[in-house]
């Protein structure tokens, strides 16, 4: 949806810095920039959330889901998107994902970087003093070594027993707020996640940079060496435009990637973006599984989501595991799933997987996802003895976003291209479910339909030289147009294999430099 470009101007002032998202691209940049004393206006699609505003009645799909423009009325927190490759989970809020996710920040192992793919003069070495920004900045530290967490010995015991390292990483968390309730990823209750809102974008509004919530950014266009951002005021409906100096785009990997092939093919306002715009993207590699019937209790909802990662870096394809898991009815409602073998759906799985977005509404709508069911699935077993599961891994990076009728899809063969990465990821949680002495399955997206879902949306905006190779320059700035910046994860040229807001916030911090 492109709004027409003739309308009056809501506003006649101009700003030094426009960003569209509050995410970590996006916090961290009104901060350095407000920070520097430069007018900042950042506008966000989702709302303003306090530790009582998350939404914990999954009945209420317009609260809980982000379906806008398909449902104008549903602005929840969190957008489900089923794309013709793969599922994608992401955040609408400010704050963005850090809304929502496990708390985790890791520094990559070196390695990482030398995937081709990186530019020149990305590497670990160079990208230290920003990780350090980013730990000063948010307070980060991992669960207390005191911690009595059932769930944390049984998966380091398993580590030993597999022979593989594993460690707590950092978490974005205040251990003195914790009540341990195992809620991360649906919206912190007693304001213990330091979430950006919290940090980052607070030092930039008590800088002077205003925060503009609902806000749905639809293209960007130049004019006399700034730019105009048009836009959706979603509380008025009112089509809007703001100027800026510069604009930075960090509206996620999805909505970045959206935003500039409208403006470049429906818009035609950007029609020199690099011909790379819309390749390279990364899921991360995330792939999920269920462990039931451990051996013993693993209290899964005492502590944070996540309390240690494994690592399976010894050979490629590469990756690290996690066992996250949630609080108690949320468990209860996982457990009685069971772990069904639903490969019996592959004969129709092109015809049912297109549905399975519209399917999951009328599951919440209805409250099957809300109560534990009263007939369990096969294999469902006691959730105190259930855990999830998390491999992230080093895909191929080879999905493709476009528009089709103005709406993002992104195509690619994942299983197929990813094949040896899935097959050791699997292999791996059947080994630790072992270790476990409890079952393991996959997630039922994948046995069913052969797609992954994922919370780590990367690339399709990469870093690189020249439009050759990609769309930003090493700065962030995007190619052809200068005072045009991108910084979120859609600018990662390569798939981490490690939990990735540490390093989409690093990077972030280096392009903040050169917006200032």
């Amino acid at each position: 949806m492109v709004p027409e470009t003739n309308g009056t101007r809501a506003t006649a002032r101009l700003y030094d810095v426009v960003i569209v998202g509050s995410g970590f691209g996006g916090s961290i940049n009104a901060c350095r920039s407000a920070e520097a004393g430069r007018s900042v206006l950042v506008l966000e699609r989702g709302r303003r959330y306090g530790p009582a505003d998350f939404p914990r009645d999954v009945t209420d799909v317009d609260r809980l889901l982000w379906r806008y423009p398909n449902a104008p009325g549903s602005r929840g927190l969190y957008q489900l998107n089923v794309f013709s490759g793969l599922a994608v989970v992401v955040a609408a809020g400010v704050g963005g994902g850090s809304l929502i996710y496990a708390n985790i920040h890791i520094r990559p192992d070196p390695v990482v970087f030398e995937d081709p793919r990186w530019p020149i003069g990305y590497d670990r070495p160079a990208l230290d003093p920003f990780y350090d920004k980013v730990a000063a900045t948010i307070g980060l530290a991992p669960v207390p070594a005191d911690d009595s967490l059932p769930k944390r010995t049984a998966f380091l015991a398993a580590a030993t027993g597999l022979g593989r390292s594993a460690f707590d990483p950092d978490e974005a968390v205040d251990w003195t707020k914790c009540k341990r309730i195992t809620e991360c990823e649906f919206g912190c209750p007693v304001g213990a996640k330091k979430s950006l809102d919290l940090n980052y974008l607070r030092r930039a509004e008590e800088a002077g940079a205003e925060i503009q919530p609902g806000a749905w950014v639809c293209h960007v266009e130049p004019l006399h060496g700034t730019y105009v951002v048009h836009f959706v005021d979603l509380n008025s409906g009112e089509r809007r435009t703001v100027e800026g100096r510069r604009v930075v785009l960090s509206a996620g990997t999805l909505g970045t990637n959206a935003i500039l092939l409208r403006s470049r093919d429906v818009a035609k306002t950007l029609p020199r973006l690099s011909g790379r715009l819309g390749r390279g993207i990364s899921a991360n590699g995330d792939f999920l599984g269920t462990i039931q019937h451990a051996a013993q209790d693993l209290d899964p909802w005492k502590g944070p989501d996540v309390t240690s990662v494994m690592t399976f870096f010894d050979r490629e394809p590469a990756f690290t595991l996690a066992a996250p898991s949630f609080s108690e009815p949320v468990m209860a409602v996982l457990a009685s799933f069971g772990q069904s073998d639903l490969s019996w759906l592959k004969p129709v799985s092109r015809l049912l997987w297109p549905r399975f977005g519209a399917v999951a509404e009328w599951s919440l709508k209805n409250g099957l996802l809300s109560q534990p069911l009263r007939l369990k699935g096969p294999g469902a077993g006691n959730p105190r003895r259930m855990t999830n599961l998390f491999a992230i891994g080093r895909d191929n990076a080879g999905g493709l976003a476009v528009l089709r009728d103005d709406r993002l899809d992104v195509v690619w063969n994942y299983a197929k291209e990813n094949l040896g990465l899935i097959q050791r990821m699997e292999a791996a949680m059947r080994d630790v479910a072992v270790q476990y002495g409890g079952t393991f399955a996959p997630i039922g997206t994948w046995t069913a339909f052969r797609r992954i879902t994922t919370v780590h949306p990367l690339g399709g905006c990469n870093l690189s030289e020249s439009p050759d190779g990609g769309v930003v320059s090493l700065t962030g700035e995007v190619h052809n147009y200068p005072g045009l910046f991108v910084a979120d994860g859609s600018v990662i040229p390569a798939s981490i294999g490690f939990h990735p807001s540490m390093t989409i916030a690093a990077v972030a911090e280096r392009i903040a430099e050169a917006v200032v």
